[in-house]
């Protein structure tokens, strides 16, 4: 049995020069676009998290006080002693577990990304810092998503996958 030969303009919608190899995606177009965007909601809302990690640090760290809403007041900065009997909410440890929550999602929509768009694995690995070094994930998404619709403008032919 003989396999068919293969057309280089098969599917493409027209002619591509011979230099250009058709590139192969995980995903369709429009799941692509659909990962990014989710992508790019993660990393906003992670970034603002992390600034918060950094707030909530630097409060407990370099002040020795938790950031306690309610209790008498919005906001205040106790002591841990004192956050921990002064009633409200503790927005120190609620900081951190929603960030270490978010950073989970946006692991997973990183991930989502990179498969669908075939990328090297040490790409995978650079979106995935963007979520731990402060400010670095709003650098990252912009850079990121650039380069996926660059690969989405170059490639149009890689858009019917079923």
């Amino acid at each position: 049995m003989t396999e068919p030969a293969l057309d280089p303009t098969a599917g493409s919608g027209g002619p591509r020069s011979k230099g250009t190899p058709k590139r192969r995606f995980g995903g369709t177009h429009a799941q692509i676009r659909s990962a990014l965007a989710f992508y790019r909601v993660l990393a906003y809302a992670t970034g603002v998290m992390l600034l918060l990690v950094v707030v909530e640090m630097v409060a407990k760290y370099g002040y020795g006080s938790e950031i306690v809403a309610g209790g008498g007041a919005a906001i205040q900065f106790l002591p841990e002693v004192v956050a921990e009997t002064a009633g409200g909410f503790n927005l120190s440890t609620a900081v951190l577990i929603v960030h270490g929550w978010l950073y989970v999602v946006y692991l997973i929509a990183d991930f989502r990304l990179w498969q669908f768009l075939r990328w090297p694995f040490s790409r995978f690995v650079l979106i995935a810092l963007g979520g731990v070094v402060p400010l670095l994930s709003f650098f990252v998404e912009k850079r990121i998503h650039r380069q996926a619709e660059q690969d989405l403008r170059e490639h149009p032919e890689a858009a019917s996958r079923y």
